[in-house]
């Protein structure tokens, strides 16, 4: 059976019609779900097999990007969202998502007591891009783990783009960073073009993450939060180069790991 995806939806967040027809593509029955729509049991968090968090700017990013999103997810559905967590269903946060999953403490786990964190002080954390400005463009990047249900089998590079002013991965030190590496929730890496590394340059690494870190799931790898819109490269048409002979859709596979993985639960 093909299974059912919510696509969390909250004031300013956008992007959720996209990534509604990548989880189409991709074999899932998506469905846009309003937070408001959770909190007044409209909807039930356990209907549902995959967890999509869209990008955008949710709640206008007061108090920081993603912050007040976290704190849904963190004050009014804790209950729901550890459950669905634990449980090992596909979670994935794209941008503004992937900010509201780690504001939350759910990314990176593990690396802290109890595993989730709402603390002010986490051990990794996204915070403003290094240039100090809004990143629009093309991004390269790379999977760099099969721990992450998303990413496994996925060898090819995904080209896709970014729009963010908070996406600079950082952690609070090399204890922390080396935690990630050793438990392989180091997800996707930035990349130049032609798939070497990026080292931290710019524009390839766009907001100066640390390891040139694009995105990170968590140890039990189902949870996989990122910067870049993959939903954003589903049909060939949607490259830029398209008309120059790039024909990849190089973001559709990850989404089809994803449901994939959901389907065979």
């Amino acid at each position: 059976m093909k299974p059912k995806a919510l696509i969390l939806f909250a004031t300013g967040t956008n992007r959720d019609q996209d990534a509604a027809c990548a989880l189409e593509l991709a074999g899932a029955i998506p469905e846009v779900v309003h937070v408001n729509q959770l909190r007044n049991k409209e909807r039930r968090w356990s209907d549902y097999q995959m967890l999509v968090i869209p990008g955008g700017f949710s709640y206008a990013d007061a108090l920081g990007a993603g912050k007040l999103l976290a704190l849904d997810l963190m004050q009014y559905f804790r209950q729901e969202v550890t459950a669905f967590v634990e449980e090992g269903k596909p979670v994935i946060g794209i941008c503004n998502g992937f900010q509201a999953l780690m504001k939350a403490g759910i990314l990176p786990g593990g690396i802290l007591p109890g595993g989730y964190s709402t603390t002010s002080d986490p051990a990794a954390t996204l915070t403003f891009n290094s240039g100090g400005h809004f990143e629009c463009r093309w991004v390269s990047m790379q999977p760099v783990t099969d721990l992450c249900i998303w990413t496994r089998g996925l060898h090819t590079q995904i080209d896709c783009p970014i729009a963010h002013g908070e996406g600079n991965f950082i952690v609070d030190g090399q204890n922390t960073l080396t935690a990630l590496q050793h438990s392989g929730q180091i997800a996707l890496v930035y990349t130049l073009p032609d798939g070497n590394p990026a080292l931290g340059k710019y524009p390839y690494n766009p907001n100066g993450s640390v390891l040139d870190i694009a995105g990170i799931c968590n140890p039990a790898g189902n949870v996989l939060g990122l910067m870049p819109h993959p939903e954003n490269h589903v049909f060939p048409y949607q490259n830029p180069g398209w008309r120059r002979g790039n024909i990849s859709a190089s973001g559709l596979p990850l989404f089809q790991s994803g449901v994939q993985y959901a389907s065979q639960r």
